[in-house]
């Protein structure tokens, strides 16, 4: 069965006979629109249980500004999901995540594209998806509970670090230029509104994650080459 949440195409019909929807389609704009659409069809299919991934610090950081919609609107499209999914008439369960290693690894190698690549003052907390899947495999399995606890990495980076540990890892080097990003979100950031230091459960640390993407794709390449 094949829908379209952001155009509301054939949602009914995909919800029709289900029990729990586990909600995972996301983007910077029209995130509320999409969970609109979804829980009105969940609601008309008598779904029991709707899951949702969000955010840490979703209700912390104000998109208020050009600049804080351009750089950190995910937040706002986010938290507006959010409160879609809780006002939806159909039981639920909203889990936060920090940010995810692959997400930050795809950033990472398009700035190490740049010959000088610019280092706001931010600090992550990334996160496994494969840690985070697990985790709403387990929620979606059990009764709906409303705001969870959020779910962390086990460590918190400066970004430069993060982009040191993928130049190291690549045999690459640049320099890094710090930045200061204007704006309330960005301060809101600078301040560990994004972190989730009690949510820390994650296992897996960048370094981890690095040495088994880098070192899988080296091997691909050298089979390539071998064959």
């Amino acid at each position: 069965m094949t829908g379209d949440l952001a155009k509301d195409e054939a949602i009914d019909s995909a919800a029709e006979g289900v029990e729990v929807i586990v909600h995972c389609a996301g983007t910077a704009r029209g995130d509320e629109d999409k969970a609109r659409h979804l829980a009105r069809s969940a609601s008309r299919a008598g779904v029991e249980h709707l899951v949702f991934i969000s955010v840490v610090g979703a209700e912390r950081i104000p998109v208020v500004s050009a600049v804080d919609r351009a750089l950190f609107g995910y937040f706002a499209s986010k938290l507006a999901a959010e409160r879609v999914v809780a006002d939806s008439g159909v039981p639920w369960t909203t889990l936060r995540a920090t940010q995810f290693y692959d997400l930050i690894l795809k950033t990472a190698r398009q700035m190490a594209k740049m010959p000088l690549i610019p280092t706001p003052g931010f600090r992550f907390q990334p996160v496994d998806t494969g840690e985070v899947a697990a985790r709403l495999v387990e929620l979606a399995l059990s009764a709906p509970a409303g705001l969870v606890p959020d779910l962390a990495g086990p460590r918190v980076y400066e970004i430069a670090e993060l982009l040191r540990g993928y130049l190291q890892a690549r045999g690459k080097r640049r320099p890094l230029m710090p930045v200061r990003i204007p704006g309330r979100a960005a301060r809101a950031v600078r301040s560990g509104a994004n972190l989730a230091p009690d949510g820390a459960v994650g296992r897996k640390t960048w370094e981890e994650f690095l040495g088994e993407q880098i070192g899988s794709s080296s091997g691909r390449r050298a089979a390539s080459s071998a064959g």
